[in-house]
């Protein structure tokens, strides 16, 4: 088995790729999935944290388009982030895992408060932790908090999921001669505007030197190949 290049990595996955071919909700099988491709990292004594996003069952930036304040969406799609790191907590203990919840807003009875310090200590000892909540404000998408939780723990690499192989310049649905973006500098995302995560997110990266690896979740053990360093989805970084 191949040797992991990165010890300690941060996850972001999207509440969309949690909801599968479903409208809305998480879908049980890809969530067991995305437990299993996990597994297949702390087999490799990979140090795991996870960020989730909450878009599968409330979007705060589309509620606030409909007249609603968009502080008061924005914690709504916080709590959204919640109830889908509780659903992947759960399934990664089914499998034996243990794994902590760190919500950035206070809720004692379901998940622990984020401290930097209490979180680091879970993945040394081979915990997964996965923050929820975001950065517990509004107008900061779970994007910038993954980052933000990978510079604070020191994470080596953040990965992006999606449920596309990586980056194109232009949208390979709509343009048929969309070219496959294998590396790309962090300025280029900015100049170019790809939506691959939001504006700030990649600045924050960029400030901090943090790589990214956008790839696609669902190719089996595409996860495992990205920690070992092969070439999959698109390389961000300097």
């Amino acid at each position: 088995m191949a040797s992991p290049k990165f010890k300690r990595i941060v996850l972001k996955l999207s509440g969309e790729a949690l909801m599968g071919d479903q409208g809305f909700g998480i879908s049980p099988p890809v969530i067991q999935y995305v437990a299993e491709e996990i597994r297949t990292l702390l087999a490799l004594e990979v140090q795991v944290a996870v960020v989730v996003g909450g878009g599968n069952i409330f979007r705060g930036v589309a509620a606030s388009s409909y007249d609603m304040d968009r502080a008061s969406a924005d914690h709504m799609g916080m709590l959204a982030t919640v109830i889908n790191s509780l659903a992947l907590q759960d399934a990664l203990e089914k499998r034996e895992i243990d794994t902590r919840v760190q919500s950035a807003i206070s809720m004692h009875e379901v998940a622990e408060p984020y401290i930097l310090r209490r979180a680091v200590r879970h993945l040394e000892k081979g915990r997964v932790v996965i923050f929820a909540a975001g950065t517990g404000n509004p107008y900061f998408t779970t994007d910038t908090a993954a980052v933000l939780r990978a510079q604070e723990i020191h994470a080596e690499i953040l990965l992006k999921a999606t449920k596309v192989d990586g980056l194109y310049s232009s949208d390979p649905v709509i343009d048929p001669d969309a070219r496959f973006i294998q590396r790309i500098s962090y300025m280029e995302v900015l100049e170019r505007r790809l939506k691959v995560m939001d504006m700030t997110a990649i600045s924050l990266a960029m400030d901090n030197k943090l790589p990214l690896v956008v790839f696609n979740m669902s190719d089996g053990g595409s996860l495992r190949r990205v920690v070992c360093g092969e070439a999959v989805g698109s390389w961000i970084g300097l």
